[in-house]
């Protein structure tokens, strides 16, 4: 009886083990993603332009405002890459350092992409969620006011917004990421209706929890992956928005500058022989769009259900 009394403890404790050890949807999603190499190139791209945005400043030998008279006048002669002048990436028509300028373009781009993209993602999660919960007649008036706003064209709201308050970039943060929460509702909402007939939910508005709590604790948790692989396709989205307002001329003003002002002015002087000033900047926001989206595909393939 001792034996078997041990016998039936140690498969027991394997059982344990084995349940114990199961993974769970975000371990598998994180093998998943861990695996697809086009995902973890767009990653590693991604950490390298972080990095370069961050550290790339300690590197400068000039900094974004100071000028070169050395070149000014004949940059197409001696603005060009030069590890002698310490212009690594040369220099702009006016003889100021491109290296300087294409790492604080690089900073303002990324944080206008993810706080825009941050904006959109909260003030929509919100939307969308409380929409698709509450259902019936607020559910419709709210999102008939969405379609109302989708039908209005959000490039001339943001000029619009731009030219009444003026080009800081505060207006230009609070722009990009209050016309681009619109899309990010209707999918909340629609995961939403998905999750409110499930059986937690219906457990937790018997024991009487408010509406609120169970957005905030029940919905909200459940759509996290969703979440977060729009947000990884919405940030180059919103870094394409900030580049053309600047490439038409209506986004940070100088000093400030970013990658659609650096590859404007580049396009601008292109014809005089001046490849790097559209090159440098072009190729950083090249980099940063194909890191956004391989990343973002790349967790839409290890959050798919389909796939388990």
């Amino acid at each position: 009886m001792v034996g078997q009394a041990e016998k039936i403890e140690a498969v027991a404790e394997r059982l344990g083990a084995r349940a114990g050890g199961g993974r769970s949807l975000w371990a598998d999603a994180r093998r998943r993603f861990l695996r697809n190499r086009a995902a973890m190139a767009g990653l590693a791209i991604l950490v390298f332009v972080a990095l370069f945005a961050l550290c790339g400043g300690f590197f400068a030998q000039w900094s974004n405002e100071e000028l070169d008279y050395m070149v000014m006048g004949q940059v197409a002669e001696l603005g060009g890459p030069s590890l002698e002048t310490g212009h690594y990436f040369g220099t702009d028509d006016l003889g100021r350092d491109l290296f300087a300028r294409t790492v604080q373009g690089t900073q303002i781009s990324l944080a206008v992409g993810v706080i825009g993209a941050l904006i959109a993602c909260v003030f929509g999660t919100v939307y969308g969620a409380t929409a698709g919960y509450v259902g019936g007649r607020t559910d419709g008036i709210m999102m008939r006011l969405v379609d109302i706003f989708m039908a209005v064209p959000y490039m001339f709201v943001l000029i619009l917004l731009l030219v009444m308050y003026g080009r800081s970039i505060t207006i230009l943060f609070i722009g990009v990421g209050m016309i681009s929460w619109m899309e990010m509702a209707r999918i909340v909402r629609g995961q939403t209706l998905s999750l409110k007939g499930r059986e937690f939910i219906e457990a937790a508005q018997a024991t009487g929890v408010p509406g609120p709590v169970i957005i905030a604790r029940h919905v909200v948790p459940n759509l996290l992956g969703v979440i977060a692989v729009y947000a990884t396709l919405l940030v180059p989205l919103m870094i394409l928005t900030e580049s053309f307002i600047s490439f038409l001329g209506l986004g940070v003003q100088e000093p400030l500058t970013s990658l659609g002002a650096l590859i404007s002015e580049g396009a601008g002087t292109i014809a005089y022989g001046t490849m790097w000033q559209l090159g440098f900047p072009l190729l950083f926001f090249v980099l940063t769009l194909f890191g956004f989206f391989f990343v973002g595909d790349g967790l839409r393939d290890a959050l798919d259900p389909k796939d388990r």
